[in-house]
């Protein structure tokens, strides 16, 4: 019907049930449109109608359909030479840019590839003469719509346009008339054949529960007279795992999906296809236009989305005549679901009987031999599974999902043995001879002989208590360490007690700033030292160290690093500005050391200020040396913050 209105040029608009032969309705017309140098041979064309431009365009939802119609094409242009080619993604992108450079006729694509090749202007769009939508209904679906669109603004406005597909809603017969001039709808129906449904395909709906259905499916497989079949799950990740528990009962199965990689795919339907594999698991992406010859049986493991989807997957079986078998294991939860589909394709199975692995009436309608288990029996495992078939390398773009394609192993060269690598133990970041090299000999006096003859023991350093005199002679060198010198010796390491004595002679002013310039001595310390009691140093230091005079204090101070030295300055400047904060509990013991000869009036004229404690710190210094020198005295005032100030001298001096 579709062939003397298609090789007219009339727009066709064609519509019938799954495997009745679409593709070749539209592509006998396609192909006799097609100018090829035979036909200038033969005196049907003119030569100036020869071009390397595509002249053809066929757009397709999927990669797998875009490769059976490329097949397809070339076996009905064979005699004629037609060149086809087909540009999808997941293949790399130079061979098919090579092969429009070489010159195509006919190019079928999917439109993700076809629009990145017409935008970098490898693809030439402008000489074709002939548009066909093949799955319509997908194609002009909102996913796809953008993209097609943008596709036909590419085409010459005078073309032919021809949409076909089994499942042909009314709003994608009314959104397609936007593209087409005056469409001829064709929708092609046996007399005897009623439904929307083929005949020849048996139909079974089985309520099941999903913890029991990879038992039930390993069973219906074992049926009798089961050829290939087909399991079609909703989403990938089901898919994936349905193979794999298959593969475990002993099934030659393989799975395609959109999480395995372009290779991976078409290794498995190409398995599929030589017969290596007989169960193959798949999601929506080989539910439209894949035809393999000797489907038996095709399983829905989830009730589909809706009727269109229900329509595709069975109709891989039952196609050109055969017969076949069609299962649908439907949940509790998808119930509701599938009562929509029953009710619009006007099918018999309003409320599926509940149904699991044992089921008598499983194993009757479906043919099950009676004892038949969820494991194949190893006499009849003889397919060679996925394994046999290569994997392509198709130099694919993005690496998506590649770690989940089996592939087949390598066959082994002839290799020389391998030696294998020598592991050296390191010690600290350096080899076994560094450490044994760099390690002294222990202090104790042991020799050789004790150690084992392989390697060096490592020392250990004893950490005893050290002796008090020692402590105080560390606490001495840390005070005397200036901030650029490295670290001080270990405590445990100290010179004899008897050098503490002049050491402490030298510097009797020390009693004061030992707390404040011990702290960053102990930063200083490495982790390994133990923790000194600084209070027991002190205490230590003060038994072994002279009484210093009162008198000396004001002459001599040390300074630390972190430190500023207060001294006592001249009437005409100003105290030295102090930044750090850590001195303040210093300055304050300092500045009534040295205000200590003034009055309590004096003190009452230079009370500080309670928000500003630092400079007021400062001006009462520089107000009691003034004071002092000049010999004056005012009346007497108490000073409000100075029993704090006291008790933090008392505490110093303690």
């Amino acid at each position: 019907m579709t062939l003397p209105v298609a090789l007219s040029g009339s727009d066709v608009i064609g519509q019938a049930k799954t495997g009745t032969g679409k593709t070749l309705g539209f592509g006998l017309p396609l192909l006799d449109r097609v100018t090829v140098p035979a036909d200038v041979e033969a005196g049907r064309a003119a030569p100036e109608k020869l071009t390397d431009a595509p002249q053809a365009l066929i757009v397709v939802p999927t990669r797998e359909l875009c490769q059976q119609v490329t097949n397809d094409l070339l076996t009905a242009g064979k005699a004629r030479n037609v060149r086809v080619l087909a540009i999808y993604g997941g293949r790399a992108y130079e061979p098919q840019v090579e092969a429009l450079k070489k010159g195509v006729d006919v190019v079928v694509g999917t439109p993700g590839r076809l629009l990145d090749l017409a935008g970098q202007r490898k693809l030439d769009l402008s000489h074709i003469r002939v548009l066909v939508l093949d799955e319509a209904d997908e194609m002009l679906d909102l996913g796809f719509l953008p993209d097609v669109e943008r596709i036909i603004t590419m085409l010459p406005p005078k073309r032919q346009t021809m949409l076909f597909s089994a499942t042909m809603p009314g709003a994608v017969i009314s959104l397609a008339r936007r593209y087409m001039s005056q469409p001829t709808h064709i929708n092609a129906t046996s007399p005897d054949d009623e439904g929307t449904t083929v005949k020849n395909t048996a139909q079974f709906v089985y309520r099941a529960h999903s913890m029991d259905k990879p038992e039930m499916v390993s069973r219906i497989l074992q049926a009798e007279g089961r050829g290939l079949a087909m399991i079609f799950c909703r989403t990938k990740r089901t898919a994936a795992d349905i193979a794999e528990q298959l593969e475990k009962r002993g099934f030659a199965s393989g799975a395609v999906h959109g999480d395995l990689g372009q290779g991976a795919r078409e290794q498995a339907l190409r398995a599929f296809r030589n017969g290596k594999v007989d169960v193959l698991v798949c999601t929506d992406v080989a539910a439209r236009g894949i035809d393999v010859e000797g489907v038996t049986h095709v399983i829905n493991y989830q009730s589909p989305e809706d009727e269109k989807t229900y329509l595709h997957r069975i109709g891989r079986t039952g196609r050109a005549g055969a017969k076949g078998t069609a299962i649908t294991l439907v949940d509790w939860d998808d119930i509701p679901r599938w009562q929509l589909i029953n009710k619009v394709l006007d099918l018999k199975f309003p409320d599926p009987p509940e149904t699991y692995s044992t089921s008598p009436h499983l194993y009757e309608e479906l043919g099950i031999p009676a004892g038949t288990k969820g494991v194949l029996p190893r006499a009849e495992r003889t397919r060679a599974g996925l394994r046999a078939e290569e994997i392509e390398d198709l130099g694919e773009t993005g690496g998506r999902g590649r770690r989940s394609a089996p592939s087949a192993p390598a066959p082994r060269e002839e290799r020389a043995p391998r030696t294998p690598r020598q592991r050296r133990r390191t010690r600290g970041g350096s080899s076994l001879d560094e450490s044994a090299v760099a390690v002294p000999a222990p202090a104790d006096g042991a020799t050789g002989e004790d150690a084992p003859e392989t390697r060096t023991p490592r020392r250990r350093r004893r950490t005893r208590a050290a002796a008090p005199e020692a402590v105080a002679e560390a606490a001495v060198t840390v005070v005397e360490t200036p901030a650029a010198e490295p670290a001080p010796a270990p405590v445990a390491e100290a010179e004899p007690a008897a050098e503490a004595e002049p050491a402490a002679e030298a510097k009797p002013r020390r009693r004061r700033t030992r707390p404040a310039a011990t702290k960053p001595a102990v930063a200083q310390t490495p982790a390994a030292e133990p923790v000194v009691d600084f209070q027991t140093v002190a205490v230590a230091a003060q038994a072994a160290e002279p009484v210093a005079t009162k008198p000396r204090r004001r002459t001599r101070v040390v300074k630390p690093a972190d430190e500023v030295d207060f001294q006592i300055a001249p009437a005409s400047e100003p105290a030295p500005q102090t930044k750090a904060r850590r001195t303040r509990a210093a300055a304050k013991p300092k500045a009534e050391a040295v205000a200590a000869p003034a009055t309590a009036e004096d003190a009452a004229e230079t009370k500080p200020r309670r928000r500003r404690p630092r400079a007021a710190a400062e001006k009462t210094v520089t107000a009691a040396v003034t004071l002092t020198s000049d010999g004056e005295a005012a009346p007497a005032k108490p000073r409000r913050r100075r029993s704090r100030a006291a008790a933090a001298a008392e505490t110093t001096e303690g």
